[in-house]
């Protein structure tokens, strides 16, 4: 059973059943006893990992699911699927992923969550420190959502005194925040954008703080500044239209100060020891975490601040948008 299938360039294309390792030939649709996909291509560039459980329907774009996004790390590659069911068949295709508008890849990775007992200004709801596995990676605003984007997708501005189109929009209450991603991801879905099952969504707090932290431990992605010294080379003095200050090293602006983020879960305590992708409770109507602080309380701005806040609390905030794939 062999078929010619169009993907992006340099792109083996395959088909699994049975765990195992069989060579692939270039640009041809076989079946392979590992459940997996051969992937040569540019190194460092992102790719859509998508499947099909039926082969008569590989050339109807919306029955690709994505998998994952992966950042080549060697050509040729060996990719395994990890979530492949124990029956059944799936066909894989790997095919280049172009950055979505203002938005950055973060690579999955590891990181401790949280602050040591000694950081200066530390808050008690920052522990235990848990080393976390991100083992996905994910697309990540650069900015936060500006008032522009949010008027764009949801026809009005909840901003209560509208500045440039640019400028974060504010006052959002976390319905509002879940509601602009869910929106959004139907638009490029039907835009077909992303894959069918690939979503719009609010960052977990793991997610926001391994993003932010870029693989520092320090109180902010650029060193300890136990003094403040270096603040506002990143920080805003005040609301302010984003990615005025210096990006973190993977290139994310306004991760400290400028408005409060939204995360997914609502408060709870860390667990400690080692957590895969943690994700804390979600309640609707009640409290729901913050991130990033806001202008003027450089404390509040560290890699591990976190608030608890009422879902329709504080006129500063905002929110960013990750893209990931969903349920398969």
């Amino acid at each position: 059973m062999k078929r010619a299938l169009t993907v992006a360039v340099a792109v083996i294309v395959g088909c699994a059943s049975e765990p195992g390792a069989v060579a692939q030939t270039p640009a041809e649709l076989g079946i392979q006893t590992y459940a997996g996909l051969t992937i040569t291509g540019s190194v460092g560039t992102v790719y859509s990992v998508e499947y099909v459980t039926d082969l008569a329907r590989s050339n109807n774009p919306s029955a690709w699911r994505c998998l994952e996004y992966l950042q080549l790390p060697a050509s040729p590659y060996l990719w395994a699927d990890k979530s492949a069911p124990a029956t059944g068949r799936r066909f894989y295709r790997a095919r280049e992923f172009p950055a979505p508008t203002n938005m950055v890849f973060i690579p999955p990775g590891t990181f401790r969550m949280g602050s040591p007992t000694n950081e200066v200004d530390r808050r008690d709801n920052e522990g235990l420190q848990t080393d976390v596995i991100i083992s996905r990676g994910f697309w990540m605003g650069k900015y936060e959502v500006t008032q522009g984007e949010y008027l764009a997708v949801m026809g009005f501005d909840p901003t209560p005194f509208h500045g440039p189109t640019n400028g974060p929009v504010m006052s959002v209450y976390w319905e509002w925040a879940t509601n602009y991603c869910a929106a959004l991801t139907t638009r490029e879905r039907e835009a077909g954008r992303i894959a069918p099952n690939s979503v719009y969504r609010l960052p977990t707090e793991a997610e926001w703080e391994y993003a932010c932290r870029a693989w520092t431990s320090t109180r902010f992605s650029y060193g300890d500044d136990p003094g403040y010294t270096n603040f506002t080379n990143y920080a805003t003095g005040g609301p302010a239209p984003v990615g005025q200050k210096l990006p973190n090293r993977w290139g994310l602006h306004d991760m400290h100060g400028n408005v409060w983020e939204w995360c997914q879960e609502s408060p709870y305590t860390y667990p400690g020891g080692i957590a895969l992708d943690p994700l804390g409770p979600r309640t609707a109507g009640w409290y729901h975490v913050v991130r990033g602080g806001r202008f003027g309380y450089p404390a509040d701005c560290r890699s591990a601040s976190r608030f608890f806040c009422d879902d329709d609390w504080d006129w500063l905030t905002g929110f960013r948008a990750v893209l990931a794939p969903g349920q398969q």
